[in-house]
């Protein structure tokens, strides 16, 4: 059931889209997005700094979306990052290049091509037959659970990891078959056939999403735009000679290296080739034998007859094998089913159906990739049993019960090393305590803790020692025990040294590695790798860690890691978050798989059978961008060729290298020099691009890849200047989803609120790094608050002749003042790329203004000239994010002749003053201030009703009767604020222009208020006035305004709005000489300070 919000009435965001199509039109008619550089003969003789002086350009970008639906409004919401920036960069008079490609590469489409064929298989061409099919696999499904459920016994094999996937697949979409996702997204039944071919998808959904743009009034040239794969001969032609670059610079490598992997798809599985687990890689352990010397009974009867000769070995998985030799004993799960596997002919495994699927893909068991499952067992049966614990100096240990035993982590089976792991000694404590309730011989758990490593912080014990400093008291501290871990391993790999074993003597992080691979030549131990997390592909498969001989992208590789550091330390990250995210992906990632053998690409050049993955062919391709329109102007699969006439097959990797890299130009060569050269031109002038936007979650592969592969093929004066990140965007507070019904496409969007108030509730969404919100009712209402604003101005210009003109008065100026400092104050977060900013004060913030011009002169009138001039400048500094009815108040409005996408940022005539911003900050303050003071007052009355005798507030004032307000003004200021004051002034440093508060706190103590609740506010208060009006102003403790008379501008005002008799202004000396006179209080003129005057209501 939907989520979303249903609109009652539309007809105004039916206006307003008819307009919004009309200016979108015009656009394209007068193909104003369309960019090119200079002419060669404009830049003739210009030095590089010249010309970004006289040709200023700015080229945008963001990771181009996967092409297997529609745009939804995630996409966006980072797309807007990039699309509000085009706009206003237009307008600082640069050449914007925003450019759009389309990314088909991967596994994806042709999954859910051939889940097509299949179905149709299943259900016939037209998927005619689903119903009676499905029905008729239900009930044989039914009686088969009934088969085997009768028919189940302990030593029943059943594989946990396929009972998921259709359930999972369901869960993702709200659908179980690919036909189905198709049918909800718009492709008739009768059409879905067509998508079984691959390629058909990039003939569909390319248009749908170019039309989308249009509709929401991007500002991108489609001169430029692609597909990626061979669907595109020149961007094909583009990728291998990217990746023939990078093999002969050694970057791509072959070799044997652990990678994620679908056995059903039997290729790995890279990030793109996800349903879920993005970001998810291998994480190595060491594998521990520990051979079985006697089981328990109840696990001799279920094993030792079917195991066919073979020795058994317990397998543990240990990120610390250097522990070793403090084992005591070892643990299972109790409820956990374990498998004895054959690894070969002489040797079982006894682990998880999960570890055994792992290790069958990595080479430890024979033949590969099969699993031969000898038997099945729960855990609980395996207690007792006596194990040989290699390298142990205890060698023979039992095996015993522990409650925090994972199934999906390791192999299900435990080392134990209480004197250096916290869980494993919690646990050992545990069954010491309660023998009999965990059902074990006290014998079993006799071996105390081993010290074997010594640290200067929790001496030769580190785990008993952290256990009674973080006082748990049992393995059912989880949260402690997970806190006790992290310290122990930290404490002991970085500053322990071994006590005992070989390496005795020697720091743990030297002796680490050496007794991993002592165990292994021992044959006691075997690398054992699995994924960190659950990787489910995008065709449904449990992933494994599979050891395989693969190309790779040799990422993490010493120096080149080096190079992309500091080409890091060089960039505009825009947020601190954003570096420590990169920086942390640099300390980690290393080798990448960049081959693969199923899905859509480019072929690896020296290796045709296999094709370029998805992450690896979308790293540079922002470069592509400046070049494509003369490849393949307005062709987006290259079947045309562009103005220049160049075919595909003349762009050998000599001639990309010319262009890109300024190589030598090939003789002979398959294109004029000419030809050549015009791409080198437009190249040279946009590139490098000035930021990508995207969403955080591609900083651990995508953006970081980018960084690297410009690192190793352009020359440094082609590497990024800036990326952006953003968070993810919810829906209506809430992620979106499809199966729950809270989701738009963009094309929703457009259609349900039109294209600008989709943009400014986009903007208004958030720009930081946590998950913005798009809220539907906040659209909802942008489509009355545009409509609202545009009848405004039509009416308002239509009369402009009943308009003030003439002499300009003290709010004129102030006006001018606000919306001259909301344009800089605009300016300064669209720098910044602070949308949320932008709009709050260059949309929200600049309407705010107009209206209390428009209260506050409703006696006179507002200024012609002001009004256009606000009108103007309104339409303009909305003009990145809302650029329709932006164009309509400059063009129909205004009538400007020509669109407002030429235009340029207004720039004020005149220095913003920021004392007459103060005063008008001031005036408002005042006048709420006193409307404040009537309501308490009036309350105030209310309470005291009833109550009789002379002098009560009923007997002062009436506020039926005809009443008046005086105004007391303050020229000094308190004592304790002085004591502040100076308190900062001898605290503050005017070199450094900073206060010290620590001395600022010991000096409020000296004198005497740093108990005052009123002195921190004040202090804080007054060196904000420090950092906006200089220090020595604000210490000379005078407002750069005269009060009284800003409180004599608004007296008309005041009284109007107020219903006053009369208002009068009275200096608090002057006030202090009529005490005792009617109306004049000496409680209340005392309360007023500088900025801060007392209010005084009396009946007339």
């Amino acid at each position: 059931m939907s989520q979303t919000i249903e609109l009652a009435q539309t007809g105004k965001r039916d206006h307003l889209q008819a307009l919004e199509q009309q200016y979108q039109a015009r656009w394209r008619d007068e193909h104003l997005f369309e960019v090119n550089a200079p002419s060669p003969e404009d830049l003739a003789g210009l030095s590089k700094e010249q010309i970004r002086a006289q040709h200023p350009k700015w080229f945008g970008n963001f990771p181009f979306p996967y092409m297997n639906g529609s745009l939804h409004l995630g996409h966006a919401f980072t797309i807007s990052k990039i699309e509000f920036a085009a706009g206003y960069q237009r307008m600082l008079g640069k050449r914007v290049l925003f450019p759009h490609g389309f990314h088909v590469t991967g596994l994806p489409i042709k999954a859910s091509a051939d889940k097509i064929i299949r179905e149709i298989d299943l259900f016939g061409p037209d998927f005619e037959n689903y119903e009676k099919v499905t029905a008729e696999l239900a009930a044989a499904e039914a009686e088969k659970e009934e088969v085997e459920a009768a028919a189940a016994t302990p030593d029943a094999i059943v594989d946990k990891s396929k009972g998921k996937k259709g359930k999972l697949a369901a869960k993702s979409s709200g659908h179980t078959y690919q036909f189905q996702i198709m049918e909800s997204i718009g492709i008739p039944r009768t059409e879905i056939k067509k998508f079984a071919d691959p390629y058909h998808w990039l003939t569909v959904f390319p248009p749908i999403a170019i039309e989308d743009h249009n509709s929401f009034g991007s500002r991108i040239d489609w001169r430029r735009t692609f597909l990626t794969t061979d669907a595109n001969p020149y961007y094909d032609s583009f990728v291998r000679w990217q990746v023939n670059k990078l093999h002969q610079l050694g970057k791509i490598k072959f070799g044997e290296r652990y990678t994620i992997y679908s056995p059903k798809d039997g290729q790995p599985c890279m990030d793109h080739d996800r349903q879920d687990g993005e970001g998810v890689g291998p994480q190595e352990y060491t594998g521990i034998k520990m051979e079985v010397l006697e089981w328990s009974p109840a696990a001799k009867e279920a094993i030792e007859s079917k195991v066919g000769g073979r020795k058994v070995f317990l397998v543990a998985a240990t990120l610390r094998p250097e522990t070793m030799y403090g084992q005591t004993n070892c643990f299972v799960g109790t409820a956990i089913k374990y498998g004895v596997f054959a690894i070969n002919d002489t040797e079982a495994f006894l682990c998880t159906y999960r570890a055994a699927r792992n290790m069958a893909f990595q080479g430890t068991s024979t033949p590969r990739g099969e699993i031969n499952q000898l038997v099945e067992i729960v855990g609980n049966k395996l207690v007792g049993t006596k194990i040989n614990a290699p390298f142990a100096l205890n060698p023979e240990v039992y095996v015993l019960p522990m409650d925090n035993v994972l199934a999906t982590k390791g192999t299900g089976v435990v080392t134990s090393v209480p004197s250096d792991s916290p869980d494993d000694c919690a646990t050992l404590y545990d069954l010491r305590k309660k023998a009999a309730f965990y059902k074990i011989e006290p014998s079993w758990a006799a071996i105390d803790p081993v010290p074997l490593i010594s640290t200067p912080t929790y001496g030769e014990m580190c785990a008993p020692a952290l256990l009674t400093a973080l006082k748990i008291q049992s393995q059912k501290d989880v949260k402690q025990l997970t806190e006790a871990k992290e310290i122990a391993y930290k404490e002991g790999f970085y500053n322990g040294t071994m006590l005992v074993g070989e390496y005795k003597g020697e720091s743990v992080q030297a002796a680490k590695p050496k007794v991993r691979e002592r165990m292994i030549e021992k044959g006691l131990a075997f690398p054992y790798a699995e994924p960190e997390g659950m990787v489910i592909s995008r065709s449904t498969d449990e992933c494994v860690v599979a050891l395989m001989d693969q190309w790779y992208l040799d990422y993490g590789e010493e120096s080149w890691r080096a190079q992309v550091e500091k080409l890091l330390a060089h960039m505009n990250l825009y947020t601190t978050e954003t570096r420590h995210h990169f920086e942390k992906t640099l300390a980690w990632l290393n080798k990448w798989a960049c081959a693969r053998t199923y899905g859509l690409g480019s072929k690896l050049p020296w290796d045709p059978h296999f094709l370029v993955e998805s992450l690896s062919d979308s790293t540079i391709y922002m470069s592509y961008y400046t070049v494509s329109q003369l490849l393949h102007e307005n062709s987006i699969d290259g079947s045309q060729p562009g103005p220049l006439g160049i075919t595909a097959d003349q762009m050998t990797d000599e001639i990309w290298e010319y262009v890109f890299c300024d190589g030598p130009f090939p003789e002979p060569s398959p294109l004029a020099r000419k030809k050549a050269d015009a791409l080198k031109h437009e190249y040279s002038y946009f590139y490098p691009f000035d930021v990508r936007s995207s969403a955080k979650d591609l900083v651990p592969n995508h953006l970081t890849f980018c960084l690297y592969n410009h690192a190793a093929i352009f020359p440094v004066d082609k590497f990024p200047l800036s990326m952006r990140t953003n968070g993810h965007l919810t829906l209506n507070g809430k992620k979106m989803s499809k199966s729950l019904g809270n989701f738009l496409t963009l094309r929703d969007g457009i259609r349900k609120f039109g294209a600008d108030a989709t943009r400014l509730s986009l903007a208004d969404a958030g720009d930081g790094l946590e998950d913005a919100n798009f809220e539907e009712k906040a659209a909802n209402a942008n489509i009355l608050r545009v409509h609202t604003l545009l009848g405004w101005c039509e009416d308002v210009i239509k009369d402009e002749a009943s308009l003030r003109t003439g002499p300009r008065n003290y709010h004129d100026d102030v006006f001018e003042h606000e919306i001259n400092e909301l344009i800089n104050t605009t300016k300064g977060h669209y720098e910044s790329m602070n949308y949320k900013d932008a709009l709050k004060f260059g949309f929200y913030e600049f309407q705010s203004a107009r209206d209390w011009y428009r209260e506050v002169t409703s006696d006179v009138g507002m200024h012609a000239d002001l009004v256009r001039y606000w009108i103007s400048t309104a339409a303009l500094v909305a003009t990145p994010i809302a650029p329709h009815f932006a164009e309509h108040i400059h063009s129909t409005i205004l009538k400007s002749p020509t669109s407002i996408q030429l235009a340029l940022w207004p720039t004020p005539a005149k220095p913003v003053d920021p004392t007459a911003l103060e005063a008008a900050n001031y005036m408002r303050e005042t006048i709420k201030t006193i409307r404040d003071a009537e309501v308490s007052l009036l309350k105030m009355l209310q309470k005291a009703k009833g109550k009789k005798g002379p002098g009560g507030p009923a007997a002062a004032f009436d506020p039926k009767q005809p009443k008046s307000v005086r105004i007391y003004v303050a020229t000094t200021f308190p004592d304790w604020q002085d004591i502040c004051v100076e308190a900062v002034k001898d605290a503050y440093d005017e070199k450094t222009d900073r206060v010290d508060d620590a001395k600022v706190k010991v000096l409020l103590t000296e004198r005497g208020l740093i108990k005052d609740k009123r002195a921190m506010p004040f202090v804080q208060a007054f060196k904000k006035r420090m950092a906006q009006f200089g220090a020595q102003t604000a210490f000379r403790r005078t407002l750069p305004f005269s009060e009284s008379q800003v409180l004599r501008e608004i007296l008309p005002y005041l009284k109007r709005t107020l219903g006053l008799v009369d208002a009068e202004v009275f200096s608090v000396e002057d006030a202090r000489q009529k005490e005792g006179e009617a109306g004049y209080s000496k409680n209340i003129i005392d309360t007023s300070e500088p900025g801060a005057p007392a209010f005084e209501y009396r009946n007339v």
